[in-house]
Parts: C-alpha cells; sequence; structure tokens
C-alpha cells in the first residue's frame, strides 16, 4: 500500500437492501468491541454534499464513548459541535487530542484498554448505500482524506448492493488509484433463507411447523418481493402469532416432555375441540365401533389415544427430516433438478401431496439409475452419516443396509480388475486366432452377448440402492396432513398470512368508504345494501354517490345529493333562520370530502367543463 492510499473494503452484500441495516448494526459492534471506538454510518440521504458528509462525519465521531479505564475526571470525550468548524483540520485535532490522552494512561491500564482496542486505533467510515452517493462527494472526500491520511489513520467501508465495479463507474482512475481496495463478499440471502428453514423447520427442536401453502407465501414474497430475510423471519413470527390465537389446542404445541404434562390436565371443552379436528375424525372413522364410542364419549381414554398420538407424530417429524436429507442428497445433483436445488423445495413437495406420485418424482428415480459408481458411492456415505447423527431410533437397519451396499460396491471394483485383466487376455487369444472360421464364430458370438444387454452387477446393485430409497420415501415422507392431529403443530391458514402480507390496498381502501362499519365496528353504520346512511363519515357518503355517477360528475349535483343525505334525520319543519348557517357547514363538509377523494385519487379536475370533475376509478374495487 503506497503512502497516501486509503485502507477500503468494498462488501458487496447483495440487493436484499432491506437486511443491510442488520449486518451494519453487525459490523460496527463487532470493530467497536474489537478494533477501534471510532466508527461512523453515513447514509446518502444524509450527505447531500462535502459539508453535510463532514457534519454527519464529525458529529457521530465526536459524541463516541471512549472507552478508557484511566480517565478518572470523565468517563468520555464530548466535543461540542457548535464551538468548532466542520474541517478536517479540526477532525484532526480531534483525533490527536484522545489519542494523547490515550497514550498518557499508565502501562498497566494502557495494556488492559489496548486488549480490546488497538494503541492508535483507526477512524473507520462506512458508507452503507456506496451506489446512492453522488460522484462529487466520494471525489472531495476521498482527495481530502487521501491528503491526511498520516495525520489521521482512516479506513473506508463501502457498502455495494449490485456489483463492486460500481467503484470505478463512480470514480475516475486518478481517485480510484488513491484506495486500496479489498473486495469481500457475503453470503446470499438465498443461502441465509436456506440456513433458517433448515435451523427451523427441518429440526425436532421446535415443535411449531409451517403447512405447504403458508411456506409457499412466505418462499414467495421473499423471491418475488423483496429477498428480505428480516421480512422473512417477521412472517414466520407472524404465524406463530396467528396459530397460537386462533388454535384452541396450540396449548399442546411444545415439546414432548411439556405436551405429555399438559394432556393429563386438558378440560372437557379441550377434548371436544379435539374431536372435532378433520384429522382425528377421520382417525375415528377407521377404528372398530366399540373404539369409536369410547374416543366420541370418554374424555380419560380421548386423553390417552391423544398421548399416543402426539408420540406418533414426533416420531413421524424425526423419521421425515432424516430421510428428507437423505433424499435432497440424491436429488439435488441430477441434471435439470427435477425436484429442485434446494431443500425447501423438496420439502414443499412432500408436504404437498405424496411426492412419489408425480412425475417429477419418476424422472429423478430414471436419473438416479445412471448414476455413476463415483457419485452413487458419496450419497451413500452421506446418507450414512445423515441416519448416523439422526435422532430417529428406526435407521439401524437403515444404516447396516446401507453399508452393507458400500462394501458391495468395493468388491464390485476388486472382481472388475480381475475381469479387465481376463478380458485382455481373451483379447490376446483372438488375435492369434488366424483361422477364419474360428474368427467368425468368436464375433458372432460377442454380438450375440451385446445384443441380449444382460445387466451388469453394477447396474443392478445401482438399481437395488435407487429401489431400497424409495421404498425409504414411501414410508416416511407422508405428507403432513395425513397424520392424526397435525392441525396442533401445523399452521395452514395460508389466506389469512396472505392478507396481512400481501397488502391489497385500493380494495381495503373500497371497503373502508363502501362499508365503513366493517372497520370502525359502529352500529350505527351498519345500512342495509346500497342505502347510504347519514352517519357515516362524509367522506364514505361522497364516495357511495360518487359510484351511481358517470364519466364527469358535476359537483352541483353532487352537493345536494349530499346536502339531501346528510339533512335526512332532519325534520321538514326545520329553523329557517339557521339554514343559511346549514348550508355553509354542509359545504364546507362536501368541499373537504371532495378533496380528500382527489388526494386518494378517485376523481381529478376537468378541463371540459368548470364545474364538473372527472372520475378514475371503476369496477368499485
Amino acid at each position: 500500500m503506497k503512502s497516501r492510499e486509503i485502507p477500503t473494503a468494498a462488501l458487496v452484500l447483495g440487493v436484499n437492501v432491506t437486511d443491510h441495516d442488520l449486518t451494519f448494526r453487525s459490523l460496527s459492534e463487532v470493530l467497536q468491541n474489537n478494533i477501534t471506538p471510532y466508527i461512523a454510518l453515513l447514509e446518502a440521504k444524509d450527505c447531500p454534499g462535502i459539508k453535510n458528509l463532514m457534519q454527519k462525519l464529525m458529529g457521530q465521531l465526536m459524541n463516541c464513548y471512549v472507552d478508557v479505564d484511566s480517565l478518572e475526571d470523565e468517563d468520555y470525550v464530548h466535543v461540542s459541535q457548535n464551538r468548532i468548524r466542520c474541517s478536517m483540520t479540526s477532525l484532526i485535532n480531534w483525533y490527536e487530542s484522545v489519542t494523547e490522552k490515550t497514550d498518557s494512561e499508565t502501562p498497566s491500564k494502557k495494556r488492559t484498554s489496548s486488549s480490546r482496542h488497538w494503541q492508535s486505533p483507526p477512524v473507520v467510515v462506512i458508507f452503507k448505500d456506496m451506489e446512492s452517493f453522488t460522484t462529487k462527494v466520494l471525489q472531495d472526500f476521498i482527495v481530502i482524506s487521501s491528503q491526511h491520511i498520516r495525520e489521521l489513520p482512516l479506513v473506508l467501508i463501502f457498502g455495494i448492493a449490485t456489483s463492486p465495479m460500481i467503484i470505478h463507474s463512480l470514480l475516475p482512475h486518478s481517485v480510484s488509484s488513491l484506495l486500496c481496495i479489498e473486495l469481500f463478499q457475503s453470503l446470499s440471502c438465498k443461502e441465509h433463507l436456506s440456513t433458517i428453514i433448515d435451523k427451523l423447520l427441518l429440526t425436532t427442536q421446535f415443535p411449531f411447523k409451517l403447512g405447504e401453502k403458508v411456506l409457499q407465501v412466505l418462499i414467495n414474497i421473499f423471491l418475488y418481493h423483496d429477498f428480505s430475510v428480516q421480512n422473512f423471519i417477521k412472517g414466520f413470527q407472524l404465524c406463530i402469532v396467528e396459530h397460537f390465537y386462533s388454535q384452541p389446542l396450540s396449548v399442546l404445541c411444545c415439546q414432548l416432555v411439556d405436551a405429555k404434562k399438559r394432556v393429563n390436565y386438558l378440560s372437557h371443552d379441550q377434548c371436544e375441540n379435539i374431536r372435532r379436528l378433520p384429522s382425528f375424525r377421520r382417525y375415528v372413522e377407521g377404528q372398530v365401533s366399540e373404539k369409536q364410542i369410547a374416543l366420541l364419549t370418554s374424555d380419560s381414554f380421548l386423553k390417552e389415544v391423544t398421548l399416543k398420538l402426539l408420540e406418533d407424530l414426533h416420531v413421524y417429524h424425526e423419521n421425515y427430516v432424516s430421510v428428507l436429507r437423505c433424499l435432497h442428497v440424491f436429488t439435488s445433483s441430477l441434471p435439470k433438478y427435477p425436484l429442485g436445488k434446494q431443500i425447501r423445495e423438496l420439502h414443499c413437495a412432500c408436504l404437498e401431496n405424496q411426492v412419489w406420485e408425480t412425475e417429477e418424482y419418476e424422472s429423478s428415480l430414471q436419473l438416479a439409475r445412471m448414476l455413476n459408481k463415483s457419485d452413487l458411492v458419496t450419497m451413500l456415505q452421506q446418507c450414512v452419516e445423515i441416519f448416523v447423527s439422526s435422532s430417529g431410533k428406526e435407521f439401524d437397519k437403515t444404516v447396516e443396509k446401507l453399508k452393507d451396499f458400500l462394501t458391495q460396491f468395493q468388491k464390485l471394483e476388486a472382481e472388475a480388475f480381475q475381469e479387465r485383466d481376463v478380458s485382455v487376455s481373451s483379447q490376446k487369444e483372438l488375435q492369434k486366432k488366424t483361422d477364419l472360421y474360428h474368427l467368425q464364430k468368436t464375433l458372432l458370438e460377442l454380438k450375440e452377448s451385446r445384443r441380449s444387454k444382460r445387466l451388469t452387477k453394477f447396474e443392478m446393485l445401482r438399481f437395488e440402492v435407487v429401489d431400497y430409497i424409495d421404498s425409504l420415501v414411501r414410508n416416511y415422507l407422508v405428507p403432513a396432513d395425513h397424520k392424526t392431529l397435525h392441525e396442533i403443530v401445523y399452521f395452514n391458514t395460508a389466506s389469512v398470512l396472505r392478507g396481512h402480507l400481501n397488502a391489497a390496498p385500493r380494495i381495503a381502501l373500497h371497503t373502508a368508504l363502501n362499508n365503513p362499519y366493517c372497520y370502525l365496528k359502529n352500529q350505527a353504520l351498519k345500512s342495509d345494501g346500497g342505502s347510504i346512511s347519514n352517519k357515516a363519515p362524509d367522506i364514505c357518503i361522497v364516495y357511495k354517490l360518487h359510484l351511481e355517477c358517470g364519466r364527469l360528475i358535476n359537483l352541483v349535483d353532487w352537493l345536494e345529493a349530499f346536502s339531501t343525505v346528510v339533512t335526512a334525520a332532519e325534520g321538514p319543519n326545520a329553523g329557517a333562520a339557521s339554514s343559511d348557517q346549514v348550508d355553509d357547514i354542509i359545504h364546507a363538509r362536501f368541499i373537504r370530502a371532495v378533496s380528500e377523494l382527489e388526494l386518494l385519487g378517485f376523481i381529478k379536475p376537468s378541463k371540459q367543463k368548470t364545474d364538473h370533475v372527472a372520475r378514475l376509478t371503476w369496477g368499485g374495487c
């Protein structure tokens, strides 16, 4: 690094801009704990010019906490921003005064403080959204900083959402040459999503699960809207709240040990809620008549059965996760990924229906039956590791079977070497036979053997391995909605989640204006059909009247209709003395309501007629 170059880190974070704040917050905390207490976070919206940038930079640095144990009279150094001029000289003077106080400590205390921070800690400036900064601001700051790099040890961090090439697009070579740039690439947001699903859903540690439609809604919002991991987590938290709020039996959605205790304390109403579950009804229909009567009449017997069914559901989840990972090992490396490249895609396919009945699964099996030996052995070894580390107790025989397959592949490899030697010797004998009759006979035999297409030992063993994996899938990857009492731990109400997360502002606005009772819950606002209540807010009355008009609306007629609705509660003998005052008030209310409709985008002034407005929306929603 040259003497005037500024150490610079180009941090490529990806397009999930909403998650960048959390990343920079964590980064600044790590730097403050280990490197330096002097960190400034700058955003483009706060720095339209170099003066604003310097004010923001000095304001953050000079108000920062200096963790120095030896300062007896004051715990922190605070410099008033109003007393000094925001310039690089002032910043250098502040830095020298702070470091001098730190250097004047006793040696023992100096060693204590240097264990956390460097002896001459740099000043770290983080540009959170580099693409949004203007070119002139960046150029001026870099040029000025490079001239004072010896007096003020600056380190720049550029937060980049697109590509590192943006640095050279924003900065000319004369400026970029002043930076000693090191590139850092963060994990993609899709990898973060896969980690979250793996840690939260594909585990038996947490009993709460998401149904296929709900999980698909969250994933679609992530992939097609914002790429925000934080928003995915918030959606997951919303699912938890909705499940525990709307499902009375969510009291049993807990660890199995706690669920066993809670089952014994279920009330009669809670037992009735269990009997109303669709999955439990299917279970009762499959039992003999005596057991059906006991399940529907005896609460104690119901609690015993519920306890056993919850244990079965827990075992199902343990086995499901292990077999799902094993199947993903086979399908994630197949050409064109029929069942998806990510395990979340395979998980959604298994939750949706019986995956072995789909065309994608059949094509995956066909491709798996053409795998070469090295890939197949590697996959089997990974499956053995998965089942060995699994908490399921039913996979001991499975591990033995997979290890047996591996030993058979090793034997085949030894036999292949011997057959190769035999084939070489047979070719030599064939070369020795000069008689035309024997040569033709030998060639015909080779031709017939090729026509017969007998499966080799390796092909037969490969078919056997794929068929065994297929049997595991059919036994353990049954969809969750086929299991009894799955409603207790699975949240399946995708419509509620979609209503919260996929906002439809136009429909909500129409509902609020057309039927204010839906939101205000005021009994006086209830109206029959298309009638207009004079108790409704003015904007609701004006909105309903405007729905009855055509493309152009006459303001005079609209005002008369509004006045008729508003004064409908008054008798025909209203006082004539106060009529003018009432008309002025109604007129003012009407003007305000029409202005609000214009602000919301339902109408606009018309140039065709001065006393008319044009309607902009049609269809009522």
